[in-house]
Parts: structure tokens; C-alpha cells; sequence
């Protein structure tokens, strides 16, 4: 299709034209350019031979085109897959037009940037022409269509054309014996570019080999940003940190770091998301950038569970690394990142600050703060409460909890047939399902180009919206948005394992937030020293530092009388605890531009004061202490 004309019509045309021309090239030779006048007899019935030939020849193409249309049309359905897939490995990203600015802050050249520009955040991109399902159909249709209607149209006009034909063939002969002689010859020429780096200490142009394309993610027309992309993109400083966790796990740190800060806010996310959620409302929305903008330094937790399966162990199994529940979520990946944190920041802070006096005080020498998203929220009241039981630092000085897991007994009738399912078919299930996840890459990709039909086409968005929010209860979260957030890529995707499934479907059972119940009284007893599984809930009296927990009356995830049974039983415990409550739907409270949730939570971490400068100044009365120490020794 262009400028309104479809490429059957335009064909159509230009059929008709090269055969008129033809007909009157053979009819009246050169008569146009000679001198001398024709009679008007000849003229006459040349001219008359010349319509009526052109008009039969235009009319035998027409049927001929008509008759080859319909011989095509069951085929063209079909003929669209090996072009498809074709473009998907061999076409370059020269169709898409590239942003002028996309190459700015880029420190991975596997990534492909789409639109990256500062002045938009992540889920708003107006000016995003990635295409979708629908459009790379319709495209690849219309691409194998006019490649068909170009062959027939050229097949036809050379049969018309017996010299031009006979010339074509004579260049092909020519240029096959030229190549030929060229392949025969002992040079061999290497295809170099002259090439200058900005920066070397000369800055003569040095030849390198042309770089074959090794990766194809222009040409899959897909957004594979990351987090890092985002942070850096828009003018903040990032660091990635890699942590190992204590049974082999390797978790990803992300960090947008202000070393010589005294003040640090750990944010951690739910189920199905990552560290993303936190930076994708651009820099005036995200909580991420709001804290660095206040003095933080910040750091983004991610679970374990991305479909990269990073694990020290390369030969691990699908099914053993799937093998866990927010038990390790919350006994493993938190204390881990945590003591990392801990690590990094006094280190820091020694080399920035070297008189801080951390003996004396007995205090850490930063105050740490924590940020968490519903299942988040879960593993980070599992971890204070685990640790306090060891008897070990949890490190932290506040909680901050926007709609936290644990107690689900309230919800609607979808959770509970997902409930029962998981509860009386798991047996079955764990050994098929080890995790809910999209396994292969182009099926990750064609999730996330319907996600790009979905934006494209309100209607269909619509839809799927309307579906998404019935199963989830109506919950009016933007679920179609969140899709097409660039953690949903090719390359990797947040998953939930069986197990993960699982234990929300027993905590949601029992009514009780507990750990994980391993099946049996003997396998319990091995694990937590008892036949039945810790239960957090009746344990929130070792919870020692403020909590605020936040709900969303529209959220139907996690209902807003779940949010409130954690603040009584925290009460009840004696816990400082405080409740509010705002108009949010459950993915709201990261996905979503909420001012008065960001006022909110950033006047809760400002509550905690960053831990003062001591210098090593010995006070008269810690000299009487020494000596009173020297006597008695």
C-alpha cells in the first residue's frame, strides 16, 4: 500500500504502460524522432494498430494478472513464515529509523535502545514505533505480496521484451566469467575500515576488520533495555553488584551510588517484577531517583528467579534450581544483598571519612532504610524476624511496605480455585512445572511484541485489560502498561517458581503467615525444629525497628483488610507501627506516577536522621573508664 494505491493496482498500471510502450516501440520503430512527416494513411492505420493492440495486450494482461492473483492468494498466507523468519535473522535495523540520540550513555552495545530519550519516561514513549505482532504480519503479507506481483511484473515484461531479456542474460554470463577470473587470482583482499578512537595518543587512522553484526536485537525490533540502561540514560550514576548467596544463587545488586553518604535505602520488589519497577517512571515518578535526589544512596534488590538461571553451579537442572519459596527469598537473598550493602558502605565510608569512630558509638556507621513491594514486602519482614531469632543484625532502620504479603484469606474466587489447585494437584504438578516462566527466547519475544500490539491498538488493549483485571478480581492496575515495560524482553524475564506458588496458596489456606510446609511432619522437624512451620505472624514481637505499612483500597491483590491485619497483629505485638492507606490499585504503587505516594513514603525515610560524625576524640569520662580498666587489670 502507498500514498492509498494497493500494489495489485499499482501493478496493474504499470503492466499496462510498459506494454503500450512495448506494442509501440515494435509497431513505429523510431517514427517519433524522424524528420520527415508519415502519410496520413500509414499514420492513420498505424496509430489504429497500436490502440487496438494495446488495448487487446492490456486486456490479456489484466485477466492474466486476475488468473495469477487467485493462483497466489492461498499461497500468500503461507509464504509469509520463510520471510518472516528471514528478516528476523538477516534484516538489519536500516527500515526503523534510529533516534539521533540513541547512542548516548551506552555502555552495552548488545542493547537495543529504543527511544531512549531523557526528556520521556519508560512506560510513556509516544514517539516508540516498535512494531508488534499484528504489524510485523501485515508487513511481512505486503513484503511477500510485492515480491511476488515485482517477479510476475518482470517475467512479464521480458517476455515482451525479447532484447532487454537477451541483454540481462548477456550481463549475467559476463559477470560470472569476471568473477570467476577474480576467484582464480592469487590476491586476496580483506575488507578494512580506516578507523580513528578520540582519545589515543595517535590519532592516526589504524585499519580494523569490518565487524560482522553478532547480534540481531535492531532486527528483532524489540525493546531489551535494562535497568541500567534507564539509570544511565537519564543522567544518574549506576554500579552493579554481584552477590552469591549462601546455597549458590548469584543475584544482580543494581546501585545508583553516592559513596560518601551516611543515609542508604535498600528497595526490594514483588512477584514478577525487578529492580525495573523502581526506575520506570522516569526520574520525577520513581522512588529510585526521588531517594538519590534526597541524599541516598540507593540500592535495587533482585530476587532470584530471572530466566537467565544464573547459578555458580553452570550444570545445575531446571528442576534443581527452581527448587525454592519465599523461605529463601527471605533466609537467603535478603541477608545476603544486606551484608553486601553493609560491606560496601563501611568500606566506603572509611576511605571518604576515615575519623568516623564506630568503636564508641556501637552504632552502624550509615542508617539503612527498606523499601518493599508486596511479595517484598513478605521476605523482608521473614528476614528481621529470622535474623532477630539467630540473634544476628538485620542491619536496618526502618521498614517502608507498600501493600506487603502474608495474609491473603481475603480474596476473590480466582486466587481461591488457583488455591485448591496448587494445594491438591501440587504432587503432580512439581514434577511437570518446576516454575512458571516462558522458556525459549522467541516466544519471550513474541510476548513482547504482542505487548507492543496491545499499546498500538486501544481496542485490543482494551480488552486484554478488562480480561487481565476479571482474573485478578478488578484490580484496575494498568496490567497491559506493565507489559511492555522493558523487563518483559527477549533476553530474560522475571519468573515465579512452583514452590514460590505454592506456599502463597498454603499461607492463603491456613490464614496464617508462616514459612514454607515441606509436606510432613519429619521433613518440618528438620528444617525449623518443630512439626509445623515457624509462623511469622505470632514472631512480630521480635520486629524492633518502625514499620509503615501502605494499602490501596482499589487494590484487589492484596486487599487493603489484609494490609490492616499485619498493622493489628503489629500492634497487638507492640510494634511501632503506623497505617495509611491511598485510592491505588495493586501495581500502582510502582508502575504507576503517584505524587502524593512518593510525598508519602519520602517523608517516612526522612524520619530516620542519617547517623551523626564522631570524630576519635577520648571524652574525660571515657579516660576515667580506662583507668578504672588498667587498675583492675
Amino acid at each position: 500500500m502507498h500514498n492509498g494505491v494497493s500494489s495489485f493496482n499499482e501493478f496493474i498500471h504499470e503492466l499496462s504502460v510498459d506494454s503500450d510502450t512495448s506494442s509501440l516501440e515494435y509497431s513505429s520503430g523510431d517514427e517519433s524522432d524522424g524528420p520527415l512527416p508519415a502519410s496520413p494513411l500509414s499514420q492513420s492505420s498505424r496509430l489504429s494498430w497500436a490502440s487496438a493492440s494495446a488495448n487487446s495486450e492490456c486486456h490479456w494482461t489484466e485477466w492474466l494478472t486476475f488468473i495469477l492473483w487467485w493462483l497466489i492468494f492461498p499461497l500468500r498466507i503461507l509464504l509469509w513464515i520463510p520471510q518472516y523468519l528471514t528478516s528476523l535473522f538477516f534484516k538489519r535495523s536500516s527500515r526503523t529509523p534510529s533516534s539521533p540520540r540513541r547512542h548516548q550513555h551506552s555502555s552495552r552495545p548488545r542493547i537495543s535502545k529504543t527511544n531512549s530519550s531523557k526528556d520521556h519516561d519508560v512506560p510513556n514513549r509516544a514517539t516508540d514505533r516498535r512494531r508488534g505482532v499484528i504489524e510485523d504480519l501485515h508487513l511481512a503479507i505486503e513484503i511477500c505480496i510485492e515480491a511476488i506481483f515485482d517477479f510476475f511484473h518482470k517475467a512479464t515484461h521480458l517476455l515482451l521484451s525479447p532484447s532487454e531479456a537477451f541483454a540481462i542474460l548477456l550481463s549475467w554470463f559476463s559477470a560470472f566469467s569476471h568473477s570467476s577470473k577474480r576467484h582464480h587470482g592469487d590476491v586476496s583482499v580483506d575488507e578494512t575500515v580506516l578507523t580513528a578512537t578520540l582519545g589515543d595518543t595517535d590519532p592516526s587512522p589504524t585499519e580494523r576488520p569490518v565487524e560482522q553484526p553478532t547480534t540481531l536485537y535492531n532486527s528483532m525490533n524489540t525493546d531489551t533495555r535494562t535497568c541500567q540502561d534507564v539509570i544511565t540514560e537519564l543522567g544518574y550514576p549506576y554500579e552493579a553488584i554481584r552477590v552469591v548467596t549462601s546455597d549458590g544463587y548469584v543475584l544482580v545488586l543494581e546501585r545508583i551510588p553516592r559513596r560518601d553518604a551516611r543515609k542508604a535505602v535498600f528497595l526490594q520488589h514483588g512477584v514478577l517484577d525487578s529492580s525495573m519497577g523502581w526506575v520506570s517512571n522516569g526520574v520525577v515518578g520513581s522512588p529510585a531517583f526521588a531517594a538519590y535526589d534526597q541524599g541516598y544512596d540507593v540500592f535495587l534488590g533482585n530476587f532470584r528467579g530471572l530466566v537467565s538461571r544464573d547459578h555458580v553451579n553452570k550444570n545445575i537442572s531446571s528442576k534443581e534450581f527452581w527448587r525454592y519459596s519465599i523461605n529463601e527469598h527471605g533466609t537467603e537473598d535478603i541477608p545476603a544483598m544486606i551484608e553486601k550493602i553493609h560491606e560496601i558502605k563501611t568500606t566506603e565510608l572509611k576511605l571518604c571519612q576515615p575519623n568516623i569512630d564506630e568503636e564508641i558509638n556501637q552504632e552502624e556507621p550509615f542508617k539503612l532504610c527498606a523499601i518493599c513491594h508486596s511479595l517484598g514486602g513478605a521476605a523482608i519482614l521473614m528476614y528481621v524476624i529470622t535474623q532477630k531469632i539467630k540473634e544476628k543484625p538485620h542491619r536496618l532502620s526502618r521498614l517502608i511496605l507498600l501493600s506487603p504479603a502474608g495474609f491473603h484469606e481475603d480474596s476473590n474466587l480466582g486466587f481461591t480455585l488457583v488455591e485448591y489447585i496448587f494445594l491438591f494437584i501440587s504432587p503432580v504438578l512439581a514434577c511437570v512445572i518446576p516454575a512458571f516462566y516462558i522458556p525459549t527466547r522467541f516466544f519471550r519475544m513474541l510476548l513482547n511484541k504482542l505487548a507492543r500490539d496491545f499499546h498500538n491498538y486501544p481496542a485490543l488493549g482494551g480488552l486484554v485489560q478488562t480480561l487481565m483485571s476479571y482474573v485478578v478480581g478488578g484490580d484496575s492496575s494498568n496490567w497491559v502498561g506493565v507489559l511492555g515495560l522493558p523487563h518483559y524482553n527477549m533476553n530474560d524475564m522475571p519468573a515465579v517458581s512452583f514452590r514460590v506458588a505454592k506456599h502463597l496458596a498454603q499461607i492463603k489456606h491456613t490464614g496464617k503467615f508462616r514459612m514454607y510446609d515441606y509436606g510432613s511432619r519429619s521433613a518440618n522437624m528438620e528444617v525449623y525444629g518443630s512439626p509445623e512451620p515457624l509462623d511469622l505472624g505470632e514472631s512480630y514481637k521480635f520486629i524492633d525497628v518502625p514499620v509503615d505499612l501502605v494499602a490501596g483500597r482499589n487494590d484487589k491483590v492484596i486487599r487493603s483488610s489484609m494490609v490492616k491485619k499485619h498493622y493489628k497483629v503489629m500492634r497487638d505485638a507492640e510494634v511501632d507501627v503506623s497505617f495509611n492507606e491511598f485510592e491505588y490499585a495493586h501495581l500502582d504503587f510502582t508502575f504507576s506516577h503517584r505524587e502524593e505516594l512518593l510525598r508519602y513514603v519520602m517523608s517516612r525515610l526522612l524520619l530516620v536522621e542519617p547517623t551523626p560524625v564522631q570524630q576519635r576524640q577520648t571524652s574525660p569520662k571515657g579516660m576515667k573508664l580506662k583507668k578504672k580498666k588498667k587498675e583492675v587489670q
